[in-house]
């Protein structure tokens, strides 16, 4: 056993000296329960590490209080302890820094000590691991993973370097990768170099043009193919050296004679004196009620000055462009914030961008504050912010477009490939890895507020990614004493169908909301059925099924054939989320947890067992094998959303 992770576990106790006795122990990974007491230091004096082999130990977040035995530790292994009480004693100060088990490095490539050190100018490289001293010019590339799908990139390094490779359909030996940084998010900022295949005939140690300009249309393209382990990926830089420069020349200037090309300039003037004659007036006209509309708010926006990393700043025009003037046929959504246009940027890129309409505008410092806060979270179950527009008056946001729509729009009637059960899980999976991520990774952390169906939406792959944080509020932050409030005061704004009855009812809103609000789109998942149509409401159906031991009588047929066991477990874990009180349900955290264990137990294969698929006529004799999960059902009154929430208006707006 090489690693152990059982972070987010609510643990107590004190930390077992037992780990000792693991000799291939790589990682522990412990953070974040109530573990207290001392840590043994035996866990790393009884291990004998040659130089290649390290040992992390991850305690932050605990209550331990002291370190038995001796605090001196082998440089290749790491003990993060910051978050503990005894973090305030001096003396172990060294534990309590930022947490570096996976922050970055440098990975070792082997040294070619028989090359002659000026054999190879800079800045030529010697190609390793190439024989006989291959000197090369590389290409280096400034890389960032978004949003990976693990914490410790060590250990993915090979497979990662594999993936890139194989996308750029180049050899593995062609590519370097020796430096790393973790960044908040959290992200993997590299520097990779790619050099030419090694090749006796290849004299020149280069790249063609025409292999240059195909690397660079790649990353500039963002051709490598998707990969659900490393995620969406930032290209930094593409940096061309020396004899690459030429490959990609400054523009070249005209060649027309100064004669000719004063002709034609006088010949303009003269037409355009003559045009402009009959139509000066009415530009005149024109550009006084365009700078009286709009000319206050430009001339704030160029003095606020806000840095955005990450994300774009576009012109009017290139959204103009990319929308066909805003033409009604590119609409493809319309909500509170305002309409969604699908458009397609002069580079190729598609885009979904949302145009705030007049009652949503906010002031332009406080748009940019929010574009600052959104352009902050990465994860691969969240849409992606890619730029913002604030001229002429303005207010849009440019998204990546999700092709495959909105989860809605697949559990409806209308949709002529259901999704299987499989899908269904996976989307719930990553619906809730996203929300967790706003829960507890964000800065600040955020409560969404209006999580729902049409608001998870679905890229090419079919991965679920939430989406529309235009109701979404920050979540409370510890006051002047380090004292966490519980939950936040808003108005009562959302979707009916959605709405957590205890935030409905008191105005208290916390993260156990979403968790209701999550539970319902479950339960759409589960049923295909709406939270609210022809006065029945989901919660309260599901509960009646599920008492009266006909559950499997609302199970969407069109999703074909199930694992009972799983779809048994998944509507307990629903329901759960359902509960009127907010004790009941569970934390985001132990629902994605669940759902991790519901993923184990599916088939591997897309065929499922004769033994495991309820059939229709099991449907009417078989009852859950779970009865804890919803002891007081809520029941609501049958209302229309425009009764039971009025007015609703974004109070942050965007997001």
């Amino acid at each position: 056993m090489t690693t152990i992770d059982l972070s987010y576990n609510n643990l107590n106790g004190t930390v077992p000296s037992n780990f000792s006795s693991l000799p291939h122990l790589q990682k522990l990974s412990l953070e974040n329960n109530s573990l207290s007491g001392s840590v043994p230091s035996i866990i790393w004096q009884n291990r004998t590490l040659n130089a290649t082999e390290t040992l992390i130990l991850d305690l932050r977040n605990n209550k331990l209080l002291n370190i038995s035995g001796t605090l001196v530790i082998p440089q290749n292994v790491t003990v993060s302890l910051q978050g503990n009480p005894f973090c305030s004693n001096s003396i172990l100060l060294d534990f309590c820094g930022p947490y570096n088990g996976d922050a970055g490095g440098t990975l070792q490539l082997a040294n070619n000590t028989d090359c002659p050190p000026l054999a190879c100018p800079p800045p030529y490289e010697y190609a390793l691991p190439y024989p006989t001293c291959f000197c090369a010019l590389p290409l280096l590339i400034g890389y960032r993973l978004k949003s990976p799908g693990f914490r410790d990139f060590r250990s993915y390094v090979d497979q990662f370097k594999w993936y890139i490779t194989i996308g750029l359909k180049l050899n593995i030996s062609q590519l370097h990768l020796n430096t790393f940084s973790l960044e908040a998010g959290p992200r993997v900022k590299m520097y990779l170099r790619i050099f030419p295949i090694f090749d006796d005939n290849n004299s020149s140690r280069l790249f063609n043009k025409t292999e240059v300009l195909r690397l660079r249309s790649m990353f500039t393209g963002w051709l490598i193919p998707d990969n659900d382990l490393f995620g969406p990926y930032e290209l930094l830089n593409f940096t061309l050296l020396a004899d690459y420069r030429e490959f990609i020349p400054p523009p070249s200037s005209s060649g027309i004679s100064k004669g000719a090309l004063a002709g034609i300039i006088l010949g303009v003037i003269a037409g355009a004196v003559t045009i402009s004659a009959f139509v000066s007036l009415f530009i005149l006209r024109l550009h006084m009620k365009k700078h009286h509309r709009a000319s206050s708010k430009r001339s704030l926006l160029s003095k606020i000055s806000v840095k955005i990393d990450g994300v774009k700043e576009f012109y009017f025009e290139e959204l103009t462009l990319a929308t066909k003037n805003f033409d009604n046929s590119s609409i493809v959504g319309q909500g509170g914030y305002g309409k969604v246009y699908q458009g397609t940027l002069a580079d190729g890129t598609a885009v979904a961008i949302k145009r705030a309409q007049e009652g949503s505008l906010q002031g332009l410092k406080e748009f940019l504050t929010e574009i600052e806060l959104l352009s902050r979270l990465h994860h691969r179950n969240l849409v992606s912010l890619l730029g913002y527009c604030g001229e002429e008056g303005e207010q849009m946001l440019v998204y990546e477009f999700m092709p495959n729509g909105t989860l809605r729009d697949h559990l409806s009637g209308k949709c002529k490939e259901p999704l299987s059960f499989a899908m269904r899980l996976k989307a719930a999976l990553g619906s809730a890895k996203g929300i967790l991520y706003l829960h507890t990774e964000a800065d600040p952390p955020i409560f969404h507020r209006d999580i729902k169906a049409s608001n998870i939406l679905l890229d090419s792959k079919f991965i679920a990614k939430v989406a529309d944080f235009g109701l979404s509020r920050l979540a409370p932050v510890p006051d002047l004493e380090g004292t966490l409030p519980a939950h936040v005061s808003t108005v009562v704004k959302g979707t009916p169908g959605y709405l957590d009855p205890e935030y409905f009812l008191t105005h208290k809103l916390t993260d156990k909301s979403d968790v209701y609000s999550l539970g319902v789109v479950f339960l759409e998942l589960l049923t295909g059925m709406q939270p609210i149509s022809h006065g029945k409401n989901i919660v309260r159906e599901v509960n009646l099924a599920y008492r009266s031991g006909m559950i499997f009588n609302v199970i969407d047929d069109r999703m074909g054939s199930y694992p009972s066991e799983c779809v048994e477990k998944f509507i307990n874990l629903a329901l759960k989320c359902c509960q009127e009180e907010t004790e009941g349900r569970p934390s985001m955290v132990e629902v994605v947890r669940e759902l991790e264990n519901i993923r184990v137990m599916m088939p591997e294969s897309d065929s499922i067992i004769r033994d495991s698929v309820v059939t229709d006529s099991e449907k009417d004799s078989r009852t859950p094998s779970s009865t804890s999960a919803m002891k007081y059902p809520f029941v609501s009154a049958d209302v229309s959303g425009s009764d039971l929430v009025s007015g609703v208006v974004p109070s942050i707006h965007p997001r």
